[in-house]
């Protein structure tokens, strides 16, 4: 599958080894993040992804792990038709440090899917199934269903 692609060399979306599926984004201006705070930050990317399928923007593991940051909305998706500059809104997660990023520095990922468009039919029950209803934390600890407020 071919990407196209609009970037500056530096910010052409790369992958870190072999079999990766998810290419580093990189920001595109030193940014301070305060504890909590949280900024829409450009990655200096714009694409037109193939038919068919569709690109989500996910957290780096590591700078989740070690420094607490985060992305608002993730997934981020986008999709096939979208021409724009890729941008991530990223989060501090940490309590009491704040985190700088420099021009450059890796902030997400992005992994290329493919895509089903579906159908919507509006009907007035669902075909049975074992699960059922059950939701949230309701596989193997009974068929107990948190409230939703």
């Amino acid at each position: 599958m071919i990407v196209e692609v609009i970037a500056d060399e530096l910010h052409v979306p790369t992958y870190a080894r072999e079999g990766d599926a998810g290419a580093d984004l990189r920001c595109t201006s030193r940014i301070r993040l305060e504890p909590g705070e949280r900024a829409l930050v450009g990655t200096g990317v714009r694409l037109a992804l193939p038919g068919g399928t569709v690109g989500l923007v996910t957290p780096r593991s590591g700078l989740a792990a070690r420094r607490g940051l985060g992305i608002v909305n993730a997934p981020g998706v986008i999709d096939s038709g979208y021409r724009g500059e890729i941008l991530v809104c990223l989060i501090n997660h940490d309590p009491a440090e704040a985190i700088t990023l420099e021009v450059g520095d890796r902030v997400a990922q992005l992994v290329v899917l493919p895509c089903i468009t579906a159908r919507f039919e509006a009907v007035t029950e669902l075909d049975e199934t074992e699960r059922g209803s059950g939701g949230y934390g309701s596989t193997g600890v009974g068929n107990s269903t948190p409230e939703v407020n």
